[in-house]
C-alpha cells in the first residue's frame, strides 16, 4: 500500500511512523516461507534458513549460534529467495522514500534480515542514534532527513516480543548528538552516555503491530531495542536503508564486495532498470553504456533483459 501521507508527516514531525498492513497478504506469505527455506547452489555454497519457532525451542541447545550476540539472527542481503529480496526495493516503500528524502535519486545503502528468539541471549539495548555507523559524521539539525531506516515486520510484533522501544523526535531533541563524555564501545552508543536505563519510560512508544506493518524512522532519533519477556517468542524483521547518492560520508554497504553472492546475479536479473539502478547499478542512457560494455554485461548476468540499454545505447 502506498504510505498516507499522514505517516510521511509523522515521520517528518516526530522522527517515526507505523504503517499496519504495509504489506499486501501475499506479499507477506510468500516472504515468511521465505524464512524457513535452505538451497545448495552449483558449486557447493550452502544457504541455511532460519529455524522455525517450534524447530528451534524444541531444543535450542541446537542452535547455540543465536546466543552468540545480539545480532547473531543477522542476515545480509542478498538473501535466498527472491520474494524477500523483491522487499528491500518494494514500490511503495521506495515511494515513501522518494517522497521523505526529496528526491528520485536514491541509494538504497544497507538490507539485513534479523532473527530474534525468545531466551537466546539478553536483546537489552541502552538508548542510542543509529546514526553512528551511518555516517562519518553527524547529522545536520536543520537538514536530518538526509537518510531513511525502515523494518519491515515479518511476524506479530506485540510487548513481549521485544519492540523497539522509540523516543519520540521533541522528547530527545535535548539529548546531545554527541556527548562531550562520549566513550567507545558498545555500553556508549552515541547519545547513551549518561541515560539510565528507565530514561524516557513515561514517552517511549512500543513498535508493535501485525506482520506486514512498516515501521520507517530518522537516524536521528532515539530509540533501543527491548528483551524478549514472552515464552516461546520469535521476531523477524526485514530491515532496509535509503539515503540520496552524493554524500561522500554516509553509507554502511558496499555492495560490490556482496556481488559473487549466488543470490546476487538472480537479484539483478529479475530487477527492473530502476530497482537496479538503487544498488548504483548504471542507468538506462549512461555514458558507461557501450558496445563492450553491453556485450560483457550480459555475460555477467545471462539472463538479464539487456534491451533497455541497447536500445538507449544506440541513439
Amino acid at each position: 500500500m502506498q504510505v498516507p501521507d499522514r505517516n510521511l508527516n509523522e515521520l517528518r514531525e516526530h522522527g517515526f511512523t507505523i504503517v499496519p498492513g504495509f504489506l499486501a497478504p501475499e506479499e507477506l506469505k510468500a516472504a515468511q516461507e521465505a524464512l524457513w527455506e535452505q538451497h545448495v547452489h552449483p558449486g557447493g555454497y550452502e544457504c541455511f534458513g532460519y529455524p522455525r519457532p517450534a524447530e528451534y525451542f524444541a531444543d535450542p541447545s541446537a542452535h547455540q549460534e543465536y546466543a552468540a550476540s545480539q545480532f547473531a539472527g543477522s542476515r545480509m542481503a542478498p538473501w535466498q529467495s527472491w520474494d524477500l529480496n523483491r522487499l528491500a526495493f518494494h514500490p511503495d516503500l521506495v515511494d515513501l522514500a522518494e517522497r521523505f528524502l526529496g528526491s528520485a535519486d536514491l541509494h538504497l545503502y544497507d538490507a539485513d534480515l534479523w532473527a530474534k528468539y525468545a531466551g537466546a541471549i539478553d536483546y537489552e539495548q541502552p538508548h542510542h542514534r543509529d546514526f553512528i555507523n551511518h555516517t562519518l559524521v553527524v547529522p545536520r539539525r536543520d537538514d536530518p532527513g538526509r537518510q531513511l531506516r525502515s523494518y519491515i515486520l515479518l511476524s506479530d510484533i506485540d510487548e513481549d516480543d521485544g519492540p523497539t522501544k522509540i523516543v519520540p523526535l521533541a522528547a530527545g531533541a535535548e539529548r546531545p548528538y554527541w556527548p562531550t563524555d562520549k566513550l567507545h564501545g558498545w555500553e556508549n552508543f552515541a547519545g547513551g552516555t549518561g541515560l539510565e536505563l528507565g530514561a524516557f519510560a513515561d514517552v517511549e512508544v512500543s513498535v508493535t503491530g501485525p506482520a506486514g506493518s512498516l515501521f520507517a524512522f530518522r537516524t536521528d532519533i532515539l530509540h533501543r531495542g527491548s528483551n524478549m519477556t514472552g515464552v516461546r517468542r520469535a521476531r523477524f524483521v526485514l530491515e532496509v536503508n535509503y539515503e540520496v547518492w552524493g554524500s561522500r560520508w554516509t553509507g554502511r554497504t558496499e555492495w560490490p564486495v556482496h556481488s559473487q553472492n549466488p543470490h546476487w546475479t538472480e537479484t539483478m536479473e529479475r530487477a527492473t532498470p530502476r530497482e537496479r539502478e538503487l544498488f548504483g547499478f548504471p542507468s538506462v542512457g549512461d555514458p558507461y553504456w557501450d558496445d563492450q560494455t553491453l556485450a560483457d554485461v550480459q555475460c555477467r548476468y545471462p539472463s538479464m533483459d539487456m534491451a533497455p540499454y541497447t536500445d538507449q545505447a544506440s541513439r
